[in-house]
């Protein structure tokens, strides 16, 4: 039981740390908490920023998040991975560091399906564009890609294991982190994502 305490832990604290604002507000001088929609996540450090520095945001979330499985999985194996990726979601969401004010967790829920299973994390990537490009919306491709994350999952996992548990949980998460966007998509007020462009 410590061991997993330990892990949840070193997750979380590792989670904590908002790329986004560090990027932002230490690195260009203006917190994005502070524009846009307020979120410190990928997509609106790119509205507010530009695609670069909306890549690097991602790719920043997704090392914190490979790092934080891999100590899991050495510590404790498969269940120190499964806490470890839903510690590390709920630092993303929830930063100790800022205020507990950060991203919906896709970019983390999309390295942890890399984590989990590669052959669901290509047909995420796959479903999240094909959503993105038909609704030219990055929260409903989100919910979507959420919605499914089990699904797939499942697929090629059959059989209820903590795996699939971790699924579950992690979807409820980022869609619950969208609760806000989803009334906005049901009132067809949702704005349509671009990116800010930069020279």
């Amino acid at each position: 039981m410590v061991r997993y305490v330990i892990i949840a832990v070193i997750a979380y604290l590792l989670g904590s740390i908002s790329v986004a604002v560090l990027l932002t507000r230490d690195r260009i001088g203006s917190d994005v908490r502070k524009q846009g929609s307020g979120n410190a996540g990928a997509t609106n450090v790119a509205r507010v920023f530009g695609m670069k520095a909306g890549v690097v945001t991602l790719l920043g979330d997704m090392v914190k998040a490979a790092l934080s499985g891999l100590a899991g999985w050495l510590i404790g194996g498969e269940t120190g991975l499964a806490v470890a990726c839903i510690a590390c979601l709920v630092g993303h969401c929830w930063p100790v560091y800022f205020g507990f004010r950060g991203g919906k967790g896709v970019s983390v829920a999309g390295c942890i399906a890399l984590l989990l299973d590669w052959r669901m994390f290509l047909l995420l990537v796959v479903w999240f564009a094909v959503m993105a490009i038909i609704s030219r919306r990055v929260s409903f491709a989100s919910c979507s890609s959420a919605a499914v994350y089990p699904l797939l999952y499942w697929l090629f996992n059959r059989g209820m294991t903590i795996q699939l548990a971790i699924c579950i949980v992690i979807a409820l998460i980022v869609i619950i982190m969208h609760r806000g966007n989803l009334v906005r998509l049901i009132h067809g007020t949702e704005p349509v994502f671009k990116a800010k462009e930069t020279k």
